[in-house]
């Protein structure tokens, strides 16, 4: 899971130590999330190949029942038989999916078509707190399965603004910007030098004007040291980016990003013991984790081998836009059919053989 690899830094290090490992993922919040997904217990075992699903907020749900929350990405965490390497595969927000039926015990669903986030807001209705954490991710896992015929292996709810505290330990995130990333929620007030919001907002997060007087933070294209503030706002941008990508260009620089945390976590921070506490703590704050009924000790030993260099981040469709307007819907995201052969691939445990077929869907990073 990405808590396991988020622990991996220094490989042996934690997985050597029997004191340092029970520390590690004693500070992770498990809770269950995969609900009738959930494969079965006599079936379960640390070897052979997982699949796990990630689903990134900006925020927890809102303790309000009628405020839904939309995962703002979902991502398949793919770990071939061998657990020598590890591939981030994210799914457009917008893809258009069907969701099926469901009861939260609260507010029935009745399925239907809509975009895949959809499925973490209507799983929720209803609920608050962790009810409403397990109803979300329960339908998206749901309709997950149904849309690829995967059974997720585990499941993770990653808060990304919990990832501020872990850059908070590490210092700095240092990583490769691919294109120039214009915010819209940090910028400085032109006259008082101080912060200010550089555009108003809309209530569905997009752009409606640009406030007079602010200058907007901008981050540019190369080499970038972000500091906590600055790498939550970066994951978050996807109206004004530089190529225009926009969904895309956002789930790239988020698979850029958790690359970058694990190579900094690698360069320092399981290795600093002033900073591990502290890194550890933060680290359980960031995610909650469904572990499938293996313990996170197992998964952390069995992915012992996998470095952030061997971390592989893939595009669907390519990174390009392949959209429609449905009724009822709005406009949605379509899967290729090379996105489905892709989902195939991490079915069968062949993302190797895709990989191998389409160089040019492997992000760069």
């Amino acid at each position: 899971m990405l808590g396991a690899l988020l622990m991996l830094g220094s490989g042996t290090a934690v997985a050597g130590s029997r004191v340092l490992l029970g520390s590690a993922t004693n500070t992770v919040k498990r809770q269950d999330l995969l609900g009738s997904t959930r494969p079965e217990a006599k079936h379960v075992t640390i070897r052979g190949a997982k699949t796990i699903v990630l689903a990134g907020l900006d925020t927890r749900p809102r303790q309000d029942p009628s405020k839904l929350t939309r995962s703002d990405s979902i991502i398949l965490l793919h770990i071939p038989a061998a657990h020598d390497t590890a591939y981030l595969i994210s799914l457009p927000r917008d893809t258009l999916v069907r969701i099926p039926r469901f009861d939260n015990g609260k507010v029935p669903y009745a399925g239907g078509e809509n975009k895949i986030n959809a499925a973490f807001a209507y799983g929720s209705r209803g609920l608050t707190g962790d009810a409403a954490l397990t109803g979300s991710f329960t339908l998206l896992a749901k309709t997950l399965q149904q849309l690829t015929g995967i059974t997720p292996d585990a499941g993770a709810i990653i808060d990304f603004q919990g990832f501020r505290h872990v850059v908070d330990v590490l210092g700095k995130v240092c990583m490769d910007v691919d294109e120039d990333t214009t915010s819209i929620h940090i910028g400085t007030d032109n006259r008082t030098g101080k912060r200010a919001a550089p555009y108003k907002i809309n209530p569905d997060g997009t752009v409606n004007h640009r406030i007079s007087g602010v200058t907007p933070n901008i981050y540019r294209k190369g080499h970038h040291c972000f500091t906590p503030t600055e790498a939550l706002d970066f994951v978050r941008q996807r109206d004004l980016l530089a190529n225009r990508d926009y969904d895309y260009g956002r789930q790239r620089h988020q698979q850029q990003f958790l690359k970058a945390v694990l190579k900094n976590i690698a360069d320092s921070g399981l290795n600093s013991p002033a900073k591990l506490p502290g890194l550890l703590k933060a680290l359980g704050k960031t995610m909650t984790v469904d572990d499938g009924g293996i313990p996170l000790q197992d998964w952390v030993y069995a992915m012992r081998s996998i470095r952030p260099d061997n971390l592989v981040t893939i595009k669907t469709n390519n990174g390009t836009f392949n959209s429609r307007t449905v009724p009822g819907v709005g406009s949605a995201e379509i899967l290729s059919s090379t996105s489905m052969q892709l989902l195939k691939a991490v079915k069968n445990d062949r993302v190797d053989e895709f990989v191998r077929a389409n160089p040019t869907w492997v992000t760069k990073s």
